[in-house]
C-alpha cells in the first residue's frame, strides 16, 4: 500500500454549496487552513458538516474491532468516496476498500488505493479489460470482483483471456432468498465455482455474500455458516487453501465476527462502510454496538446538517431552507438536534420533527413553547450516510467549538 494516497486538488469557489464565496477559488486547504468559525464565517444554509471527534471516534472503534477479532477489514468506501476518509481507514489499518460500481473501482484506484474489493458482478468487458492490465502492470495491485452465474463467468473470461498476465481473482456470491444478487444454493455455488476454474484467465478466490436483507441474529447466523459451509466445499473440490470470505453491512458485524473472526480456515473480510459516520437514525437503531459489551455510544453520529428557519406560517410548523436537494430521506427523514436562536443561545430541539421535504424545504412540527422564530438555526442529524454525501460536493469537518479543522472533497 502506498503511503500517502493521491488527493486531487480540488477548490472552493462559487459553485461549493453551503459556502458563500463571491471571490477567486482556493483550494480546499487553503480553505480548511483559515479555520473559519461555522456561525461567523464564509456560510450560508444550508450546510452539512462534519464532526472531527465523531469522525475520530468511529474509525477508531471500527479498527479495534476488526483488529480484537481477526477480521481484515475492507471497508464500504461508497458511503463517502472520499480520498481523505479513505487514507483515515488505511491509516487505522484497514486492509483495503470495498466499492458496489466499476466507477467506484477506477475512483480508489485514481485515488492510489492498491488493495480494492467490488462487492458486485463486473460484467463489462471494458472494464474488466482494464482491470487484467491494471493488475499486469502493477504487481502490488490487489483486485477481487463477483460472479453468481455461468453467464457471468463466461462473460469475464471472454474478455481477458490471454497469455501470460494475472488472472483476475473472483468470489463467487451467495445471496438470500427474496434479495439481489448471488447464488441462493450451495449447489449453484459449487456450480460457478467450477465454471470459474475451468475459465481461462480467472481464478477462484473463495465466496461473499450480504446480510443486510435478514432482519435478525438467527438469519444472520444461518446465512454467514452457509458461507462458511461454501468456503468448506469449494476448498476441498479446489484445493484452496483459506479461501476468502467477505460478509459485513453495518447492522450485524457482531454476528459475523462471532462466526469467521479469528478462523484459521478461512480468510475472513469484513466490508461495513456506514459506521465511518454513522447517524441519528438507522443505523443509531440498528448498530451492533447496542448488543456489544463497548456499549451505544461507540460510534456517534458525525453528520450534521445545519439549515435556517425562513417561516412559521401557522402555530406549530416552521418551514427551514432544506430538501432533498440537501438532506436523505430513504431511511427516514433528518433528525432535529439543536436549535439555535438569532442571538447565539443553543437549546435542544426537542419536539421538533421533519414531516415532510420538498425540493429545498422542509416542513417542522415545533412544540409551540420553544418559541422557534424565522432566522433560527436548526441542527439535523442524518439516518443512513451512504445517501447524504453524495449530495455535497465539499463538506468541512469543524471541532467541537465548531471551528473549521479540515475539508473534504466527495467524488460520485
Amino acid at each position: 500500500m502506498s503511503d500517502r494516497l493521491s488527493v486531487p486538488q480540488e477548490h472552493v469557489d462559487w459553485r461549493t454549496k453551503g459556502l458563500w464565496w463571491p471571490g477567486e477559488p482556493v483550494t480546499l486547504a487553503e480553505f480548511a487552513a483559515r479555520g473559519d468559525h461555522l456561525f461567523d464565517g464564509p456560510f450560508t444554509w444550508p450546510l452539512m458538516v462534519l464532526g472531527a471527534s465523531a469522525l475520530d471516534r468511529n474509525i477508531a472503534a471500527l479498527s479495534e474491532f476488526t483488529r480484537g477479532h481477526g477480521l481484515l477489514f475492507a471497508p464500504h468506501g461508497k458511503t463517502a468516496m472520499s480520498p481523505v476518509l479513505t487514507q483515515r481507514q488505511l491509516d487505522a489499518g484497514a486492509w483495503g476498500i470495498t466499492a458496489a460500481t466499476a466507477n467506484q473501482v477506477l475512483d480508489f484506484r485514481r485515488f492510489g488505493v492498491d488493495r480494492v474489493l467490488l462487492a458486485n458482478e463486473l460484467l463489462d468487458p471494458k472494464v474488466l479489460r482494464w482491470a487484467a492490465a491494471e493488475q499486469d502492470a502493477d504487481p502490488d495491485f490487489v483486485f477481487l470482483f463477483y460472479v453468481d452465474s455461468p453467464e457471468g463467468v463466461a462473460l469475464a473470461s471472454q474478455a481477458v483471456a490471454r497469455d501470460g498476465g494475472r488472472p483476475l481473482r473472483v468470489l463467487v456470491e451467495r445471496g438470500v432468498p427474496g434479495g439481489r444478487t448471488g447464488c441462493r444454493t450451495r449447489e449453484a455455488v459449487l456450480g460457478v465455482a467450477r465454471e470459474v476454474v475451468r475459465a481461462a484467465g480467472l481464478e477462484l478466490a473463495g465466496v461473499a455474500g450480504y446480510e443486510g436483507p435478514l432482519r435478525d441474529a438467527a438469519g444472520v447466523r444461518g446465512f454467514v455458516r452457509d458461507l462458511l459451509g461454501d468456503a468448506a466445499a469449494l476448498a476441498d473440490a479446489h484445493e484452496l487453501e483459506r479461501p476468502v470470505l467477505s460478509v459485513g453491512g453495518s447492522a450485524w458485524f457482531d454476528v459475523v465476527a462471532e462466526e469467521v473472526g479469528g478462523r484459521a480456515d478461512v480468510t475472513p473480510i469484513l466490508r461495513s462502510g456506514a459506521y465511518v459516520a454513522h447517524d441519528d437514525g438507522l443505523y443509531r437503531r440498528t448498530t451492533p454496538y447496542n448488543r456489544l459489551p463497548e456499549g451505544g455510544d461507540a460510534l456517534s453520529g458525525a453528520l450534521e446538517l445545519w439549515a435556517q428557519v425562513t417561516s412559521t406560517p401557522e402555530p406549530g410548523r416552521a418551514i427551514a431552507g432544506m430538501g432533498r436537494r440537501e438532506a436523505n430521506s430513504d431511511q427516514g427523514f433528518p433528525v432535529a438536534r439543536v436549535l439555535r436562536r438569532s442571538d447565539g443561545g443553543l437549546v435542544r430541539a426537542e419536539g421538533v420533527a421533519v414531516t415532510d421535504l420538498n425540493d429545498h424545504h422542509a416542513y417542522l412540527d415545533v412544540p409551540e413553547e420553544l418559541g422557534v422564530r424565522p432566522g433560527d438555526l436548526v441542527s439535523f442529524g442524518i439516518s443512513h450516510p451512504c445517501t447524504a454525501f453524495d449530495r455535497w460536493r465539499a463538506v468541512p469537518v469543524v471541532d467541537d467549538g465548531y471551528r473549521v479543522v479540515d475539508a473534504i472533497a466527495t467524488y460520485f
